[in-house]
């Protein structure tokens, strides 16, 4: 005897979906079945010699990103960045600062002036002016060719603070 196939759509008929339960139906299907699902999921067919537990996890992953939102924007980014660096370990990433989120302000006084500087998901913004690094923000405001990270006190700031950076959203994360 083989089940049905078909995975429910979640939020039919006004329901909540039954997140638990479709996963649970996973675990009954057959090979093919779960072939057959994976390729209704993804659109396109599973890869060849994927076992039978990695489909149903796959699956499975779809089913709750489908309920409950997938991956948050800077997970997002950060796996993007992690990949580049696993094509090309000689590459520098442009990538924002790991741990700086969009919408993060870094203040820095030089020269007598206070400098702002808008963290956006694809870069910085400094004036108007986007820029997709920080060390060129610290270079047109500097003068100097000169770290990025280290000129806003983000190096100085993950030694002393475990790890991580002071800045959060809406506070300097270094000052002059």
């Amino acid at each position: 005897m083989t089940k049905p196939t078909s995975i429910q759509q979640s939020g039919t008929n006004g329901q909540a979906p039954d997140v638990a339960g479709e996963i649970a139906s996973l675990m009954d299907l057959e090979p093919e079945q779960l072939r057959t699902a994976w390729r209704r999921t993804y659109r396109l067919p599973p890869p060849k010699g994927l076992s039978r537990d990695m489909l149903i996890r796959a699956i499975a992953y779809k089913i709750q990103e489908r309920v409950f939102g997938g991956l948050a924007k800077s997970t997002l980014r950060r796996l993007a960045t992690l990949a580049r660096a696993l094509d090309d370990p000689e590459a520098k990433s442009r990538a924002p600062h790991a741990s700086l989120k969009p919408g993060t302000k870094l203040v820095r006084e030089w020269g007598g002036a206070t400098h702002t500087v808008l963290v956006l998901d694809d870069g910085f913004e400094y004036r108007g002016q986007h820029y997709a690094s920080l060390t060129k923000v610290a270079a047109v405001i500097s003068g100097l060719h000169r770290s990025g990270p280290a000129f806003f006190g983000l190096k100085r700031a993950a030694a002393r603070f475990g790890g991580r950076p002071r800045a959060s959203k809406g506070e300097g994360a270094a000052h002059g």
